[in-house]
């Protein structure tokens, strides 16, 4: 099953991730290398908010993820949530249609 993290980021993310980039992107390539995390990323124009694509068998992983990340225990995310995400078409579909 896929999972979306979706962050919503304060207005000052780009000045103030600074301090705490190191330790974030270190946190996702645990994930990473877990075959957990598949992506991750920014949204720009503005940069509000960021999606994390996950994979397992439950939404654990993801919301572990969002609990550990210096981004949120910091308050540079002022709202996460961890959706389900039914994966019908693609390579790597969870649900192939």
């Amino acid at each position: 099953m896929h999972f979306l993290l979706i962050y919503d980021y304060i207005p000052e993310i780009l000045e103030r991730r600074g301090a705490f980039r190191a330790e974030h992107l270190a946190l996702a390539r645990q994930y990473q290398d877990r075959n957990e995390l598949l992506l991750g990323g920014v949204l720009t124009e503005p940069v509000d908010s960021a999606i994390l694509l996950f994979q397992g068998e439950g939404p654990g992983g993801a919301e572990a993820f969002a609990k550990a990340d210096p981004y949120v225990r910091n308050g540079l995310v002022t709202r996460w949530q961890v959706r389900q995400w039914m994966t019908v078409v693609g390579r790597d579909a969870a649900s192939p249609a």
